[in-house]
């Protein structure tokens, strides 16, 4: 069964009453909230590797309007955006665990084909939460969303970077693999030494 006000504005945890991957039925439902009075909020990201930061991210963003639009961005995005080692967290993953937050109230899709404005197009939300460190957005596209929202609010990176962030994630991990291999290499090595002075000193 589509998600309907009710089940949007009740506070649930489950994926099929917040997720709305087709944006008609998207762009009713977000006419039926704003005929009704609610304050619409719309921002929109990968969510990878969840932390904290996320969290309070999102947390903030919902304190501006009613109810809390999230985009996420497909796997194949994100690719196109951050790598082909990203996603770490696929797209069906990352969906679900954000389902799981009271303060978000509608998920939806990002994809590759379409024009980055298009979700905001849509939506047109009272407040659109961007983040400014992003780099998806150039200042031209800045300026031009203002004729799309309310007005737009800009958060800081909510989350110490060298801590909890997705890139300090990453780096720790690779670091910590680095290491690894490292240790392994060092390990192997004292062994075939080992080995060789073995039979050196066997053929003396």
């Amino acid at each position: 069964m589509a998600p309907t006000v009710k089940t949007i504005l009740e506070a649930g945890f489950k994926l099929e009453n917040k997720y709305i991957p087709d944006y008609n039925d998207l762009g009713h439902l977000v006419d039926l909230l704003k005929t009704s009075g609610y304050t619409i909020v719309l921002t929109q990201g990968v969510w990878d590797m969840y932390h904290v930061g996320h969290s309070r991210y999102l947390i903030r963003a919902r304190a501006f309007g009613d109810v809390l639009i999230v985009g996420v961005d497909s796997n194949e995005l994100t690719r196109q955006m951050k790598g082909s080692g990203r996603p770490f967290d696929n797209f069906d993953e990352r969906t679900e665990l954000l389902a799981g937050f009271s303060f978000i109230n509608i998920l939806t899709r990002r994809d590759v084909g379409q024009h980055k404005y298009e979700l905001i197009k849509l939506v047109r939300p009272d407040v659109l939460v961007m983040s400014k460190t992003t780099k998806s957005f150039t200042e031209r596209d800045k300026k031009a969303l203002g004729k799309h929202c309310g007005r737009i609010e800009y958060l800081e990176a909510q989350a110490p970077p060298t801590s909890v962030s997705t890139t300090a994630k990453i780096r720790r991990l690779q670091l910590e693999g680095a290491e690894e291999l490292a240790g392994r290499i060092s390990k192997a090595i004292e062994l075939e030494v080992i080995s060789y002075l073995g039979k050196d000193g066997a053929s003396g």
